[in-house]
């Protein structure tokens, strides 16, 4: 019997592991500096607002693009907003960083012969710096980001690129991630194990996962195994 409070995964049966990036492998911290300090903070400067408001327009302007591909993308705040956020993540690029037990557990996914996939929203400029500054991607097998697809992942299009692509079985495989609707549509595309991640920002609070299976890190998925 599992001394888990949800059912261990049972990897005679997993043959791909599908992984979001910030959250879940990547501290959550890093983005979320960016965009709830930085972003207003030179939003502010840029359009001579109080600080105040312009959390507020960020916020009404953000909440717009929701569930959309622009609201990961680079490229459309930086011509919205006026600021130059690809300038911002290599500003702060020393604040990328893993979460605890993620590349150990990348290690043992590896050493057991399971194909690792990223899946992220993460645009591609901000995806650079943090392989730049982590090498995240070595650990990696494969890897798409929303943007190859054209749609965000919290949407079914893109779980049906992400399996034309890498050719996954569903029911033989994993995913993990941090976000709620993420896990929602990777269970509706099919996936057979899926899990919420708790610790996503070491800076942050926790994210309970009510409607799944949650672990306080992706190490935690490993840990009969490494212990038997």
């Amino acid at each position: 019997m599992s001394r888990h409070p949800y059912p261990a995964p049972v990897w005679h049966e997993i043959d791909t592991v599908l992984l979001d990036l910030d959250g879940t492998l990547l501290d959550q911290a890093y983005d979320n500096h960016i965009w709830r300090d930085l972003v207003p903070q030179r939003f502010a400067v840029a359009r001579s607002l109080d600080l105040h408001v312009a959390y507020a327009e960020i916020a009404r302007l953000f909440a717009e693009r929701s569930g959309t591909l622009d609201w990961y993308s680079i490229e459309y705040w930086s011509d919205t907003l006026g600021i130059d956020i690809g300038a911002l993540h290599r500003e702060v690029r020393s604040h990328v960083a893993w979460l605890p037990g993620a590349r150990e557990f990348l290690a043992a996914m590896r050493a057991q012969g399971k194909r690792t996939v990223l899946l992220t929203n993460s645009h591609p400029v901000a995806l650079a710096v943090k392989h730049e500054e982590s090498g995240v991607l070595d650990h990696l097998d494969a890897a798409a980001t929303s943007h190859d697809f054209g749609t965000p992942k919290e949407q079914a299009r893109f779980w049906d690129a992400a399996r034309a692509r890498f050719g996954y079985d569903p029911a033989r495989s994993l995913f993990a991630d941090d976000n709620s609707k993420m896990l929602e549509a990777a269970k509706n595309a099919g996936v057979r194990w899926v899990y919420g991640v708790r610790h996503w920002d070491t800076k942050g609070s926790r994210r309970e996962h009510v409607e799944h299976h949650a672990v306080d890190g992706v190490l935690d998925l490993v840990s009969d195994v490494l212990t038997s």
